[in-house]
């Protein structure tokens, strides 16, 4: 029991957070939060990553990996970690360790990072052409493919094609009313790039 006792005693208390996921896009930034609006005196802060959870806030920048050269903020007041100028390289697990005399926080963050998205390009095919003027002949025999997903229709008249990932967004909106034209040249198929 004794031994027990002193065990506790020498042992820090360890607070673990749940993960956090931080989404981010390609040439920007991201800031991992510590979650405190004024970092005390006493407090001794790290933040590692990957998994050889390697110090990345380190006084001594001379053994920093190369991917955070240059690209380091810390904020004094909070210890939030603003890394600038991100890649691919930057998408990994974060660690942030706080100790205050014998309590330790700890917590980790997930971080991905995602290229912007193109626009989408909504492409015609009519296998036969209609010399028809009705919009509903030639919307029967056309087929609207889209270069990424599935082309959805909105309304009577707009189908829209929209490509997105978790930090960026592209939408490519087309009136049925554009597409709806006599064929001058139905030997070509019709096939046409809107």
């Amino acid at each position: 029991m004794i031994l027990y006792l002193f065990c506790l005693c020498f042992f820090p208390l360890i607070d673990a957070e749940t993960d956090e996921i931080v989404s981010a896009i390609n040439s920007g930034s991201f800031t991992l939060r510590t979650g405190f609006t004024e970092i005390q005196s006493d407090h001794e802060i790290e933040w590692r990553f990957g998994s050889r959870r390697t110090l990345i806030n380190a006084a001594e920048k001379v053994n920093l990996l190369p991917i955070f050269r240059d690209r380091l903020l810390i904020q004094r007041e909070t210890g939030d970690l603003t890394i600038t100028n991100i890649t691919n390289e930057h998408t990994g697990v974060y660690e942030l360790s706080i100790v205050s005399g014998q309590k330790e926080l700890q917590k980790k963050l997930i971080v991905t990072v995602y290229a912007p998205v193109p626009v989408p390009v909504i492409t015609r095919y009519s296998p036969q052409c209609s010399s028809l003027s009705s919009s509903a002949a030639v919307a029967s025999k056309t087929v609207l493919l889209c270069s990424v997903l599935n082309v959805e229709h909105q309304d009577e008249n707009t189908y829209s094609c929209v490509v997105n990932n978790p930090v960026s967004q592209q939408t490519k909106h087309l009136d049925i009313d554009q597409l709806c034209q006599k064929c001058s040249d139905c030997d070509n198929r019709c096939q046409k790039e809107l």
